[in-house]
């Protein structure tokens, strides 16, 4: 086998978790291969840069190998070799994200004050478009 359909790459090589939100990706644009957006019928072959884009940050891939058999991780990681700069760019990505204060911090379970506004606008909201009047 020297081509297998992006979708199911992505999925043998653990970058996602199943076909389907692979092939959803990959419908929204997220991935491109030798610098084209892919579709998921798109073939790939050794030798191809794929490119994901993906929280934290995108990923840029060489394609090693060919396998439509999803298997242990360390045998996925033999299918791609990341390229430097992604590597680098990934990494400082996550040291930044490291560095920003907690998001559940500031927005974390209201308060019994919170409620209580909270309430007091839904009141509002129900008394001027209620139905009963």
């Amino acid at each position: 086998m020297d081509r297998l359909r992006i979708d199911k790459w992505l999925w043998a090589a653990r970058f996602y978790k199943t076909r389907s939100l692979a092939a959803e990706d990959l419908g929204r644009g997220r991935v491109h291969v030798n610098g084209q957006e892919a579709k998921a019928s798109r073939e790939v072959k050794v030798g191809d840069t794929v490119e994901i884009r993906t929280p934290p940050a995108p990923r840029t891939v060489q394609v090693l190998g060919i396998s439509g058999q999803r298997g242990p991780a360390p045998v996925a990681q033999q299918l791609y070799a990341e390229t430097e700069e992604s590597r680098l760019r990934r990494e400082a990505a996550i040291e930044q994200r490291r560095h920003e204060p907690a998001l559940a911090m500031t927005q974390g379970r209201p308060t019994k004050r919170d409620r209580r506004e909270l309430d007091e606008q839904r009141h509002a909201w129900d008394d001027r478009w209620s139905a009963k009047h």
